[in-house]
């Protein structure tokens, strides 16, 4: 397909501007579906790009850097953001979850987001940084007489950060923020686009393209609901805690005096909360008294079947990732490509759970507490959460499996449970269900197929694809890591060379631009 190069398409041509305002009007964002005229007539401007991604975080990020692989030139591509570098939410969400630059990821050493080829990985990065062979060692023989390799998280900050410098990706970027996509009379779509302040000349753009691609990441923080309604009426944002908030003051504040914190949550994000906590305890001798609070308290193997199922102990379900390793490229990979509905929705929840990783110092850290005193663990629901009587504290009263009732006093919750699931919680995706012809799998998350493409969202040629966290209960589990974006993306691009937009990554090209990418040079 030849390729038109970006231009605007001015709000001078017929039919004239009707003293458009530059901005959207109620009755436009009533329509489904919008014409060249609606806009013009509204005083929007209208670029042309045959290429554009909303979110500009990692999802993105992926996406763009397989096209640019596949000879998509980067001016044929946009990235609609707020987001200085891909990478920016991320790491904002792992340092407020306790994993800073120098801490490691629950992720293997072949998901290298900056190389598709996924090698070198980052094991042998890291060998080759350091001048020594353990890393490369110990990644030959995980998982038998070694641990899982993880990477630490500066590496992927830095090696993504030279990626984008090499693939231009500044030069796709456009800061502000995607107010809505809609269908175009005609085939294609609209995404309307706030610009940054003092950007542009009017408040809203709009982009007309033939591919939509939507990487919005999670909506935003969750908290579980009793803890929500805690905050929602006392309005207290300093004791009742979100792990993915920033909430270093209460990490302070246990270092000053004797504090007791209650944990919420089973997950990797409340094994580095705990590591935290105990860490200050053991480096700096603090005196926190870690009160762990469990729904449920697996011990023992969960799983029916003894080639399927995972180790549990002391209330923690243990497996290396979030899934098996072969949900992201072998057998359990094929099973779920075959499976529908809710039938596939099951296998999800079989695959994956509330888990963490199996590490020997954090395991080591848990036991010591239990026999010191200083971690204690207790099953029970959340009956109420008030503030103390005089303040200082949060009580949390629980109702324990054999119905007794306790209170627990604290200084801090931390809430470690996870990220808002719900789509309906972002403004592009619940204008998508409304207008756009989307729908949610049973996960109640878009309805992609096997290719990514968002079902019922066909525009005439144009096409909507989707990647991340939000597709997911769809024919690839691992959608929220960093190989299922590249694999969503390798998917995507396949599915676009096939309609002639980009080339087809074949052996030789595969080989001539991982050259390329080796001496750091522009695709």
């Amino acid at each position: 397909m030849q390729q038109q190069p970006t231009e605007v398409v001015s709000p001078r041509h017929d039919p004239p501007p009707t003293g458009g305002s530059g901005d959207v009007s109620d009755a436009l964002m009533a329509k489904p579906t919008w014409s060249d005229h609606d806009l013009i007539g509204h005083g929007i401007p209208i670029y042309d790009v045959p290429f554009v991604t909303v979110g500009g975080g990692l999802g993105s990020f992926a996406m763009v850097d397989i096209l640019r692989v596949a000879g998509v030139s980067a001016e044929h591509m946009v990235a609609l953001s707020d987001l200085d570098q891909p990478s920016e939410t991320y790491e904002h969400l792992a340092k407020n979850s306790q994993i800073p630059s120098h801490e490691r990821l629950r992720s293997d050493s072949g998901s290298v987001l900056d190389c598709l080829w996924g090698w070198p990985g980052y094991a042998l990065r890291e060998a080759i940084a350091d001048r020594n062979p353990k890393r490369a060692w110990q990644v030959m023989t995980e998982p038998i007489l070694a641990e899982y390799f993880t990477p630490k998280a500066g590496q992927v900050y830095e090696s993504v950060t030279r990626e984008a410098n090499r693939i231009g990706w500044s030069s796709m970027v456009k800061k502000g923020v995607v107010r809505t996509v809609r269908r175009r009379e005609g085939g294609e779509y609209f995404v309307l686009f706030t610009p940054a302040t003092g950007t542009a000349a009017t408040k809203r753009i709009a982009y007309r393209c033939r591919y939509v691609h939507i990487a919005v990441g999670y909506p935003g923080v969750k908290f579980l609901p009793d803890l929500q309604a805690y905050r929602d009426k006392y309005q207290d944002y300093a004791k009742v805690l979100n792990a993915y908030e920033p909430h270093l003051h209460a990490y302070e504040e246990m270092l000053r005096r004797p504090t007791t914190v209650l944990v919420r949550g089973s997950g990797i994000v409340a094994s580095r909360v705990l590591q935290r906590i105990i860490d200050d305890r053991d480096n700096t001798g603090a005196q926190t008294t870690i009160v762990h609070l469990f729904r449920s308290y697996p011990d023992g193997y969960q799983g029916d079947k003894r080639t399927f199922r995972r180790p549990a102990r002391n209330g923690w379900s243990y497996q290396a990732f979030n899934y098996p390793k072969s949900a992201w490229g072998g057998q359990i990979r094929y099973t779920l490509e075959k499976l529908e509905g809710q039938e596939r929705s099951d296998y999800i929840d079989q695959l994956g759970g509330t888990n963490t990783a199996p590490r020997k110092d954090w395991q080591e850290q848990l036991d010591r507490g239990l026999e010191q005193g200083f971690y204690k663990q207790l099953r029970g629901t959340v009956k109420t959460v008030e503030p103390t009587a005089d303040g200082r504290q949060v009580n949390t009263v629980v109702t324990t499996p054999d119905g007794y009732e306790l209170g627990i006093e604290a200084d801090f919750i931390i809430d470690a449970t996870g990220l808002e699931a719900s789509i309906e919680e972002h403004r592009v995706l619940k204008d998508l269900l409304s207008y756009g012809g989307a729908d949610k799998n049973p996960k109640g998350r878009l309805n992609v197929d096997h290719d990514f493409l968002v079902r019922g969202t066909e525009s005439g040629a144009g096409r909507l694809y989707a990647s991340g966290s939000i597709t997911l209960g769809g024919y690839y589990a691992g959608v929220d890591s960093f190989l299922g974006l590249q694999y969503a993306s390798l998917r995507i691009a396949d599915a676009m060379a096939a309609e002639g937009f980009c080339k087809k990554i074949g052996p030789l090209r595969s080989a001539a631009q991982w050259t390329r990418w080796a001496r750091n040079k522009t695709p």
